[in-house]
């Protein structure tokens, strides 16, 4: 454990040591605007990890994140607003407030409840008292799919939901079915309305088959990607330019690709 902390610790004297009037010129320049974009870069690798399931990635994608956290905490410790140790006492305060089925004596009969419990108790804190509204607390910054999903979640927690499924796929239709007669009067705007509104009810698809849309997408753009790659691959193998190809020999390369990249 020892030896554990002493990485912790080193990790954090690198930090210092960037920041230091003799360190790094590029990370003395650095603000917390301006790393904002690399926070959000690691996330996504991060997940890139994950999806491939590579070990070695994963932990790799992490110690780039945490060097992130450990970057923000030493900005706050130079404005003597906290450290890092100060983010890890707040996050396990948390923990162990929010779950009083394990660090207390409240019982809970299932996830459902604990969930539950989890929104009534963060309700109850201080820095969530101005809220108003049931949406409250979603990020505005979330991936739009993301977003639209917690959206949906909070509203269904206080009743504002459809009851069966087969209501959710005749809300997709008719927005469909919306959608189709704005294309004929050629209004941009209506039209991106409506193509809103599809989108917004296939989530609640998604929600109600209990996957998350934004994984979907993300799985489905990625399957894209590596097969038309395939194409590419076995359009260049015979000497050939895709622009010479017909759309039903690109169809058959990306048929052979669907059976290769068809679970990716």
């Amino acid at each position: 454990m020892e030896k554990k902390n002493n990485e912790f610790n080193e990790l954090l004297n690198i930090m210092k040591k960037l920041r230091d009037k003799n360190g790094c010129p590029w990370d003395r320049e650095q603000t917390r605007d301006s790393i904002k974009p690399y926070l959000i870069e690691e996330v996504y690798e991060l997940l890139e990890a994950i999806e491939e399931k590579n070990p070695d990635k994963i932990k790799e994608e992490l110690g780039d994140l945490l060097f992130q956290i450990i970057f923000h905490a030493e900005l706050a410790k130079e404005q003597n607003e906290f450290d890092v140790f100060d983010v890890c006492l707040n996050v396990k305060e948390k923990m162990i407030r929010r779950h009083p089925h394990v660090f207390g004596k409240t019982k809970v009969s299932c996830s459902k409840e604990v969930l539950e419990r989890w929104e009534e108790i963060k309700r109850k804190e201080p820095k969530n008292a101005d809220r108003k509204s049931a949406l409250d607390g979603i990020p505005k910054e979330l991936p739009s799919l993301l977003r639209a999903f917690r959206y949906q979640e909070k509203a269904a927690k206080v009743g504002f939901d459809w009851e069966k499924i087969d209501q959710v796929f005749e809300k997709v239709e008719e927005e469909m079915a919306e959608l189709k007669q704005t294309l004929s009067k050629k209004d941009k705007i209506e039209m991106e309305h409506e193509l809103g509104d599809v989108l917004f009810s296939l989530v609640n698809v998604a929600r109600f088959i209990k996957l998350n849309p934004e994984e979907a997408m993300r799985k489905a753009i990625n399957r894209f990607f590596e097969r038309f790659k395939y194409i590419e691959t076995e359009t260049r193998k015979r000497g050939l330019n895709l622009k010479d190809l017909s759309l039903q020999e690109m169809d058959k390369y990306w048929n052979e690709a669907k059976k290769i990249y068809k679970c990716r």
